[in-house]
């Protein structure tokens, strides 16, 4: 494994790739969201972007892919402060948590109707245990959910606009391909970046999961979006991102975060959904880091703390294993706890782990006092 030398991301994970100077491409993008990009410009954009889908609107201006987080709530505050008509739409996850769902009844009671889509718990729980199987990802039914979901009502309404929130390919490194890391939601981004391993709905189907069960998870093609001029695009393309300035105006308008952080770091991040703390927690499995890695390096990025700072942190916080969310996924997906580990053995990655004394470690960890 290699290390950015200037947060603490591996090349193990997916994405990032190391320049010359080991920096990694998430970390040159921060720099150019500082010193390059012109965001008066891009905020121009925008609006020219607005003036023209609203020439092909015939109701909603927009739609609004929600889950009620913060990044969501700062969503729907931007667009409701441009004097747009959004609809919101949410993949309702089957883990659903209490203050998940007050966030996000605080979100609609903003001012936007709003579309709670909730899938057969019978297709999703063999969806997400095929998933993890074949690929250690317990979320792949929810990232396909996510994306075909707003774009089938957007092109059923005739809504010439999907606005989505950050584009990871830009915020979390592209490797050597940057062009995904532009304004453009479609189906080569969803592809790459989509968290699907490259599968798509049609990829499912077999004598466990028929394509009438895969319905909801079948979005329109591109060619048909461009028939009807209806765009998807991030927001983060237009409006620099960071998430202590979209926590800050959506606590403002009414978001809670949690008592303490689900998974990672932040407090706020990750606490509408009982299962997805176990997504993250396969990275450990896969690429040799946790959530608290992801976090640690936008903080590190953001300026507010040091690399060496952020290793630290690390070594108190260990691996971070979420043994009441796997519990809770595995009463879902109708396994046992023991079963789900021999799974997660298959998707250990054995190109950076390595057994020595009957105990598994990375030999090239960044961090040479963890304890294995």
């Amino acid at each position: 494994m290699n290390w950015c030398k200037s947060c603490i991301l591996p090349d193990s994970r997916p994405g990032v790739v190391l320049n010359s100077k080991g920096i990694c491409g998430a970390c040159k993008n921060a720099l150019e969201k500082e010193d390059v990009i012109d965001w008066n410009k891009r905020e121009h954009e925008f609006y020219r972007l607005l003036d023209s889908v609203k020439n092909n609107c015939s109701g909603y201006d927009c739609l609004i892919p929600v889950s009620g987080g913060k990044d969501s709530t700062w969503q729907v505050v931007k667009c409701l402060q441009l004097g747009l008509k959004p609809l919101t739409l949410t993949w309702k996850t089957p883990g659903r948590t209490v203050i998940g769902q007050q966030n996000l009844d605080n979100l609609v009671s903003l001012g936007v109707d709003h579309i709670d889509w909730q899938i057969s718990p019978v297709v999703e729980k063999k969806f997400m245990l095929k998933a993890f199987e074949k690929y250690g990802s317990t979320a792949i039914p929810m990232h396909m959910a996510i994306h075909a979901m707003p774009l089938t009502i957007a092109a059923k309404m005739n809504i010439p606009l999907v606005i989505y929130g950050e584009n990871s390919a830009f915020e979390y490194g592209s490797g050597e391909d940057n062009s995904l890391t532009g304004y453009r939601l479609d189906s080569n981004w969803r592809k790459k970046y989509g968290v699907t391993h490259g599968t798509t709905s049609i990829d499912w189907i077999d004598n466990e999961l028929t394509e009438e069960e895969l319905i909801p998870y079948f979005g329109p093609t591109d060619e048909e979006l461009d028939e009807k001029q209806i765009k998807a695009v991030f927001l983060g393309h237009y409006y620099k991102w960071d998430v202590n300035t979209s926590l800050e105006v959506a606590t403002k308008h009414g978001f809670k975060s949690g008592r303490i952080a689900r998974t990672g770091i932040y407090d706020y991040a990750d606490i509408d959904d009982n299962f997805i703390s176990v997504h993250h927690w396969m990275k450990w499995f896969k690429f040799g880091i946790t959530r608290s890695f992801d976090n640690y390096s936008i903080e590190i990025r953001a300026g507010r703390i040091t690399r060496n700072e952020a290793l630290n942190f690390l070594l108190q916080r260990g691996e971070e294993r979420p043994l009441e969310d796997i519990e809770a996924v595995c009463s879902f997906m109708g396994i046992e706890v023991e079963r789900f580990f021999e799974i997660a053995e298959k998707h250990r990655n054995l190109e950076i782990w390595k057994k020595v004394k009957n105990k598994w470690c990375i030999p090239d960890f960044i961090l040479k006092e963890w304890l294995w």
